[in-house]
């Protein structure tokens, strides 16, 4: 009998809390609110629509798991993936390295003028992406870019950059690099910033080499924000989408070299108007991206243990 009292108590205590706090969950409702209409309803009515066909007017046409069939016999589709996989490698790998080199230059207590250099680095970030890919659009020209100048100039033959598949994915693994690297260093520089200097003053105290006191109390206790900053650029890295729609166009470029996932699924759901096999599309790229940065995660834990 005592158990179901006690059982019969908590609903009561817990709606006696929420009316004592109503005034804090009022306030905190907006976010809710507008997530649950522009982020929770969105993600819900794709996935149920990933099982319809509909051009976005009419009735919709009930297909089942057909278009989920068709995107793993779709060409276009894997190419895009193995494209969004090539850059993500080109981009995110070097990315998050520069990103704690930098980190730790501004770390450093001897570097002079340490908030001029983290607007300068920070900069690339909020810069406009397209004015971003114009500018290396400009750089990268095959005709009269100026990094085919620098190279004639230095007796080197010129690149057709956005002639060659690879060169055009390179092209756009620079551009991410450059908005992003800043952004990460910053990150990096917060944890670095939160790691007390006792531990560094005890370590060399007791004989420790500027290489151990890196690998035994740096990294390990900057783990969580390594961990931060790799999930976060993979989720970015596979959702890439203005830098090759402003270098290469909707259609991808040379041999859609230049088409990812993201392209692909704009040029099928908002140009295409097959809104069904699009969110079919946007599905089959959150698995990717789920089991991409699981197994990131996964890795630099087992790298830090």
């Amino acid at each position: 009998m005592k158990r179901k009292e006690k059982k019969k108590k908590k609903p009561k205590e817990l709606l006696e809390a929420v009316r004592a706090n109503r005034m804090v969950y009022v306030l905190i409702s907006p976010f809710f609110i507008l997530y649950a209409i522009f982020g929770l309803y969105p993600m819900v009515y794709s996935f149920l629509l990933s099982f319809f066909k509909w051009s976005g007017s009419g009735e919709k046409e009930f297909v089942g798991f057909l278009n989920y069939q068709y995107l793993f016999k779709d060409a276009v589709f894997l190419k895009s993936v193995v494209n969004t996989l090539i850059i993500w490698c080109l981009s995110t790998i070097p990315m998050v390295i520069l990103a704690l080199i930098f980190a730790f230059i501004l770390n450093l207590g001897t570097l002079k003028c340490k908030s001029v250099f983290r607007a300068v680095y920070f900069l690339p970030n909020v810069t406009s992406t397209v004015a971003v890919a114009i500018v290396f659009a400009t750089m990268f020209a095959s005709n009269y870019g100026l990094v085919n100048f620098l190279l004639t100039s230095l007796g080197m033959d010129p690149v057709k950059w956005m002639s060659v598949p690879f060169w055009v994915q390179f092209v756009i693994a620079l551009v991410v690099m450059w908005r992003w690297t800043g952004y990460n260093a910053i990150i990096a520089l917060a944890g670095l910033q939160k790691i007390p200097s006792d531990l560094y003053e005890a370590a060399r105290i007791d004989g420790a080499s500027n290489w151990q006191i890196f690998c035994r109390i740096t990294i390990p206790l900057l783990n969580p924000t390594i961990i931060f900053i790799i999930v976060t650029s993979t989720i970015g890295g596979w959702q890439l989408m203005e830098e090759s729609y402003m270098l290469v166009g909707k259609a991808g470029g040379i041999a859609k070299s230049g088409m990812t996932v993201v392209l692909y699924l704009y040029n099928k759901a908002f140009l295409e108007r097959q809104f069904g096999y699009g969110s079919a599309v946007s599905w089959g790229l959150f698995v990717i991206i789920c089991a991409f940065s699981f197994l990131n995660w996964k890795l630099v834990q087992r790298d830090t243990e």
